[in-house]
Order: structure tokens, then C-alpha cells, then sequence
């Protein structure tokens, strides 16, 4: 059995740095409880390759990981910092108990970019992490760190749109309706994002026909229209029938989400309301997840291993104790069982 996890730190940053703020900084007291509920949910859950959000101190967190017997670590990307300790745009990384062979961040293909009515030079808002790790029984897997644009309107209505008219007077309504477009902006970048990274793995998959996995914090539900390129199989392609298998075609290059395998699976015991991993005031919602190629669908014929089981530990969010969850996380950590298929 492998197991596999998404785990949005919200913050992790190593004192004397500070995060989005000057006021914002740890103490030590602060940072060492941070540290000791990771390594407790680590110790206790033992992933043996997890993806990480929202991190501003990769080296800490290498340190921490290892420490909980993932011996390997992989970050690419650098989060932005003014005057020497405020940070911002964190980034993912991603650690594991065996190989990783190789590393890569992924870049937006800037021609497809362009093709989608993007503006030159359109970008991740956090670069995606791919790492390729050598799994037991399974050989060499491509592994996708992400953290997907926010639902944070990309502009703000009020300071950046209503500054640039200074000699008009906004009333609310149209303040309301500016917010809107702001919002959908947001949506936009989140999209596009989805859809590029769909065509980077895609592109990875033909030349290796590495199996694929997915993590992360997508900051939206996986059954909104924003995110459906990732999983979508709808199409006017008709795939060449000399070539096979027509069904087979369509289902090598597809992404599904490992709850629905898990539901399917012979392991299921139940069809319960899936566990949210966010929660906005008193309102839960699925933002975290982990989607996998056709190598672990069951019902795939060429499929090498299946999910076994579908975890989402929610304790502090559903019923949290201050002693121990008060330097946490605002999400859920969800991490998947794969069963190896004999």
C-alpha cells in the first residue's frame, strides 16, 4: 500500500519572518506548536508522499519532514519578500519516502496562452511543482503540486478601480458590479490555469507514459465549471480507431478524482456526504484534492493499483481544542490508500 496526501500548511513561516504583514510573525512558542501539529499528523498518518500548500520556509520544512522519516524533498519555486522578512506568494513543495528522480516547474505554455485570449506573458499565479518518484511495484510517477489562484477578487474595487476615476463618484451598485468582474477575474486565472496544466501533463504523459497524480489546494470545487478541464472527457475529437481501443484512447490521457474511484471501489463501505476540507464561517466546501491517471482505476484494464481508502481529517475544523489546534491549519489534509493490484 502507498499512500498519498494534499496538506495546506496556511502560513508556514519560520519566525523572524513575517507573512503578507510586519505584524504578523510567530513566536516561538507559536511556531513550535505549528511544527509539532504537522509532525503529529505526519507520525500519525505516515503519507508517504504528501504535497504541500502555502509554504514561505522550504528549508524548515525539509528539516521538519525528514525528521518524520520522508527523506526526500522537492521545492522549485522562491515566495517574494520585501524589506528581508515580509513575505508573500508562497509556494509548494512536496516530500517523500522514496526516489525522487527528478523535478521540474511547470511553466504556462505561452502560444496556448495566447490561443485562450490570455495576455502576453500569463503565468501561474504559484508555479506548479512536478516531481517524478519512484513508487514500490510502480515505477517512476509523475507527481503535481498545486495551488491554484485564490477566489480573492483579483482587483480590489474600491482602492485600485475607483483610483484610476478619481472624478467619478461610485455608488454602491456599481461598486457591487465592479467587484463582480474583479471576482470573475479571478475565476479567469484560476480557469486558465486548470486548463494549462491539464495540456503540460498531457504533453509529459505522450513522451513518458509515466502514471500521473495530482495534489492540491485547488481553491474551488473540482464539479464547478472553472475547474472542468481538468477532468473533462467531452469531446468532438473522434479518436482513430486503427489505433485500439477507442475508450481506452480517451481514458489514457484522463485525470479522475480519487474520492469517485474510492466510492467505486470494492473498498467503499458507504455513499456519506463527502467531508468538506474548508470552511467559510459555517459553510463547508471540497477545495482540496488529489486526482489520478488510469493506472488507478479498477475498472481500467491496464490499471496497476486502486484506492483503498479516502481520508479527510477535519477534527480541528469540525471540533477544534485551543491547546491543541490553535496554530494549525484553515483546511483539511486529505490522503488517499492505494492498493497494488496483484
Amino acid at each position: 500500500m502507498i499512500k498519498i496526501a494534499t496538506f495546506n500548511l496556511f502560513n508556514f513561516i519560520e519566525p523572524p519572518g513575517a507573512y503578507y504583514d510586519f505584524e504578523n510573525i510567530y513566536s516561538q512558542e507559536q511556531w513550535q506548536k505549528k511544527l509539532q501539529w504537522i509532525a503529529k499528523y505526519l507520525n500519525e498518518h505516515q503519507p508517504d508522499v504528501i504535497g504541500f500548500q502555502e509554504v514561505f520556509s522550504p528549508k524548515a520544512l525539509a528539516e521538519l519532514t525528514k525528521s518524520c522519516g520522508l527523506e526526500y524533498f522537492a521545492v522549485l519555486d522562491r515566495p517574494d519578500v520585501v524589506d528581508d522578512f515580509i513575505y508573500s506568494k508562497p509556494v509548494v513543495a512536496i516530500a517523500s519516502r522514496y526516489p525522487i528522480t527528478e523535478m521540474y516547474s511547470v511553466e504556462a505554455d505561452e502560444r496556448l496562452a495566447g490561443m485562450m485570449g490570455m495576455q502576453a506573458g500569463f503565468s501561474f499565479s504559484r508555479k506548479p511543482l512536478r516531481a517524478t518518484i519512484v513508487l514500490p511495484k510502480l515505477g517512476p510517477c509523475d507527481c503535481y503540486v498545486v495551488h491554484f489562484k485564490s477566489k480573492r477578487p483579483l482587483f480590489d474595487a474600491q482602492t485600485e478601480y475607483c483610483s484610476s476615476q478619481p472624478e467619478i463618484e461610485m455608488k454602491t451598485g456599481q461598486l457591487l458590479a465592479v467587484e463582480a468582474l474583479a471576482q470573475w477575474g479571478s475565476s479567469i486565472q484560476r480557469g486558465s490555469e486548470a486548463a494549462l496544466l491539464r495540456w503540460a501533463m498531457v504533453e509529459r504523459r505522450a513522451q513518458t507514459q509515466f502514471p500521473m497524480l495530482l495534489m492540491g489546494d485547488f481553491n474551488d470545487s473540482l464539479r464547478d465549471g472553472v475547474l472542468a478541464s481538468l477532468t473533462s472527457v467531452d469531446t468532438r475529437i473522434k479518436p482513430d480507431p486503427t489505433l485500439g481501443d477507442i475508450k481506452q484512447q480517451l481514458q489514457e490521457y484522463q485525470l479522475q478524482d480519487a474520492y469517485d474511484l474510492y466510492q467505486n471501489s470494492q473498498y467503499s463501505l458507504s455513499s456519506q456526504v463527502r467531508p468538506a476540507t474548508y470552511y467559510y464561517f459555517a459553510e463547508g466546501s471540497v477545495l482540496d484534492y488529489i486526482l489520478l491517471s488510469s493506472e488507478f482505476d479498477a475498472k481500467n484494464s491496464r490499471s496497476l493499483a486502486e484506492v483503498g481508502r479516502y481520508e479527510t481529517y477535519d477534527r480541528h475544523l469540525i471540533n477544534p481544542s485551543f491547546d491543541l489546534d490553535s496554530q494549525s491549519t484553515d483546511h483539511a489534509p486529505v490522503m488517499i490508500t492505494l492498493s497494488i493490484r496483484r
